[in-house]
């Protein structure tokens, strides 16, 4: 599960975490789709791409300690987020879900 603790909100209910470089470099490619309440955390990560992938994701940027510092919306297939400088964990979440869960900069997302 991932949580606003800003907001008291849950984000998604089945959250995957990618620590390893394959796990990151493969992420979500080759999936069909991703379901309403499903996210992956790659953390290490400041810049995601959408090589092989099938639909449009919206991407939360967050420093180490969680706090949002970047959100690109709507990434579709095939493109690039470019390098977050401040960055240390990448969320890729379903596309609309930025704005259905009202995620803010400066918001704090944990996985719990």
């Amino acid at each position: 599960m991932l949580y606003n603790v800003t907001k008291k909100t849950v984000v998604v209910n089945n959250l995957r975490i990618a620590g390893s470089f394959k796990e990151r470099l493969t992420g979500l490619m080759f999936r069909k789709s991703i379901g309403s309440s499903e996210g992956l955390m790659l953390m290490g990560c400041n810049a995601i791409h959408t090589c092989f992938m099938r639909f449009s994701l919206d991407v939360v940027f967050m420093d180490m300690n969680y706090r949002v510092v970047y959100i690109k919306e709507k990434i579709k297939p095939w493109r690039q987020s470019g390098f977050i400088h401040k960055a240390h964990i990448a969320l890729e979440l379903p596309e609309g879900t930025v704005n259905k869960k009202n995620i803010a900069v400066g918001d704090i997302l944990f996985p719990g």
